[in-house]
């Protein structure tokens, strides 16, 4: 049965067919739509975990047990669950073990471009790259069989353009598959407890294991030679190979799909047959540097890239480098004018603006993560000074705290969301409290996971497929880790708002945190309002309402005193939130009927 599917819908479907029982996941573009769409699948348990950690973690426990498991993350996830991948290098498995990692060349929603195939080669693990849909669907019954076959995890590298773009599938009618019986657990001290003694047994192994795949991927059908003109040969995987294979049509490919350990033998083969080998790869020179770590002469990556993602356009480009006639741009026809730059902002009706327009307009500095909310630092609020990773805004506020900066001229104050609070704030948090520390800590609760798309979080209280949960309260959490001081505010209220940030900054000699409450927009239990609509005759263009950055509201008519440009609410986009209303000094926004 033939279906159209998105790389993530592949590889849920790949796990699926290849019997994996479990799947652990913290929503994280470009990899999120993986665990959503295994939860769909009878005989699969499918969990979202506080961070990829502990999901890396809970599907090691599985594996051991004797499950075939799964987890995903994008690129920067694997950061966080690195540790537990390095010990999974040395425990092995016993049910067969697969981490996604979905990198984000060009970092469309990401804080770098990492390439995560370096963790394949410093964990020493075998990393797995598909081209396509139909792969997705077909490497991951190929990286279960390499996991229990040589007792090893196996990491199933994926890019933005794999994961999102949709291209056709063979799949068995129903979907369905056997279901594999557990292997169930033996206790094995010196395989599965890595305390030093038995680490450094289990070293020997590990290398002896890369050897072994390395040998098997010269033969494997994951990596194939495609022979045509051999005064080209092209080395790629991934999207990469798909662009190369139209750039260079007509000569010959070494089509990886095991990135780590490469196939050695079949690399000789191939460069021994071509006058020019030419690596195409994303991001770094990983396949360039092993290459000729082997004695082989290659070119890469002085004709494409290193940062951002690939195109057609990019790739035509390294080629007429190279001497090979590719087509000329075509040049945009006369009178087409491109579309406006459209920057990311909060959408109308999002709990996150006030909070954002009162720490502006109190001239707070902010310690900001990762969220919805990370917009607080573009124009029209500029109320953000420094964004990591996750968590790392309670850590930033603590150390500004630690060395004397956070003074009445410049107070400084850590924003971090629910969903983020759970995976990696509350550590934050307890340093600050542990070390004495007197930041404030704004948690801005929209009781979901929002920037990815509405995901459930340990303080939801529903599981990733739908069960009633525990529901987890920050305050109780908070108080209970020993702060005094803990404020919860109503979100859409801005005078509210401002009051309670102020109480929170005049405290100085001990930690405060205020827990902002508001549901994100998209959520059934968003509270219906009157539409806000603009009194032309009030309104002198003060452009305070402009400041709270939304979308519904635009810039119209000039006022004829001040010369500045009137309000204008669209009444299509305007979800009734009020906050342009709270802040306008005339009276001129007012309710009108639903």
């Amino acid at each position: 049965m033939k279906q159209l599917l998105s790389g993530n819908e592949a590889i849920a479907l790949g796990a699926q067919l290849a019997g994996v029982r479990y799947a652990s996941a913290y929503p994280g573009t470009p990899s999120t739509e993986i665990l959503e769409n295994l939860a769909k699948y009878e005989g699969v348990r499918a969990e979202w975990a506080p961070n990829e950690k502990v999901a890396l973690d809970a599907a090691a426990g599985a594996c051991y047990a004797g499950a075939r498991a799964l987890a995903s993350m994008k690129h920067v996830g694997l950061n966080v669950a690195s540790e537990a991948l390095f010990y999974l290098a040395y425990t092995g498995v016993n049910g067969g073990l697969v981490i996604v990692s979905a990198d984000d060349p060009g970092a469309w929603s990401s804080q770098n471009e990492q390439d995560n195939r370096h963790y394949a080669r410093f964990a020493k693990v075998p990393c797995i790259e598909p081209a396509d849909s139909q792969e997705c669907v077909d490497f991951m019954a190929t990286a279960y069989d390499v996991s229990e076959q040589f007792d090893t995890p196996v990491i199933v590298r994926t890019t933005t353009r794999i994961s999102h773009s949709k291209s056709v599938v063979n799949a068995p009618e129903g979907n369905g598959h056997a279901p594999r019986p557990l292997k169930g657990f033996t206790p094995d001290p010196t395989k599965y407890a890595m305390i030093p003694a038995h680490s450094r047994r289990r070293h020997p192994q590990v290398e002896a294991r890369t050897q072994k795949i390395a040998e098997w991927a010269n033969t494997a059908s994951i990596n194939r030679i495609e022979w045509g003109d051999k005064k080209l040969g092209i080395i790629a995987s991934s999207v990469a190979y798909q662009y190369a294979r139209e750039v260079f049509e007509g000569y010959s490919f070494l089509k990886l799909g095991m990135s780590y350990p490469l196939p050695e033998k079949l690399i000789r083969e191939f460069a021994s047959q071509v006058e020019q080998l030419v690596i195409v790869e994303e991001l770094d020179p990983f396949y360039e540097h092993e290459i000729k770590a082997l004695g082989i002469s290659c070119v890469g990556k002085e004709y494409f890239p290193m940062t951002n993602e690939f195109s057609l356009a990019v790739v035509r480009d390294g080629a007429r480098k190279l001497g090979v006639p590719q087509p000329e741009p075509v040049a945009t026809p006369a009178g087409i004018v491109a579309p406006p730059a459209r920057p990311p902002a909060l959408c109308p009706g999002c709990p996150h603006r006030s909070t954002f327009y009162v720490l502006r307009k109190l001239k707070v500095r902010v310690a900001g993560d990762i969220g919805c909310y990370s917009i607080g630092v573009l124009p029209p609020f500029s109320a953000m000074d420094t964004i990591g990773c996750m968590g790392a805004s309670l850590g930033v506020a603590q150390g500004v705290d630690a060395v004397g900066a956070n003074t009445d001229k410049q107070p400084w104050v850590a924003v971090i969301g629910d969903s983020t609070f759970f995976h990696a704030g509350m550590p934050g948090l307890a340093n600050i409290i542990y070390n004495r520390g007197a930041s404030t800590v704004l948690i801005l609760d929209n009781d979901i996971t929002a920037m990815t798309g509405q995901q459930q979080n340990p303080g939801t209280g529903v599981t990733l497929q739908g069960a009633p949960g525990q529901k987890i309260d920050i305050e109780a959490v908070v108080r209970g880790m020993g702060v005094r001081d803990v404020f919860v505010m109503n979100a859409f209220e801005e005078p509210e708002v401002e009051a309670t940030i102020k109480k929170a900054l005049a405290i100085k000699d001990r930690p405060s945190v205020v827990i902002a409450k508001g549901p994100c927009v998209f959520l059934p239990d968003y509270p219906e309002k009157f539409i806000d609509e603009v009194d032309e005759a009030k309104c002198n263009g003060c452009s305070l309402c402009f400041r709270v950055g939304c979308p519904a509201i635009f810039k119209g008519a000039l006022d004829a005193k001040t010369q500045k440009p009137k309000a204008v609410i669209d009444s299509l986009l305007c979800v009734g939130c009020d906050v342009c209303l709270q802040v306008c000094p005339r009276d001129a926004i007012f309710r009108v009927g639903n």
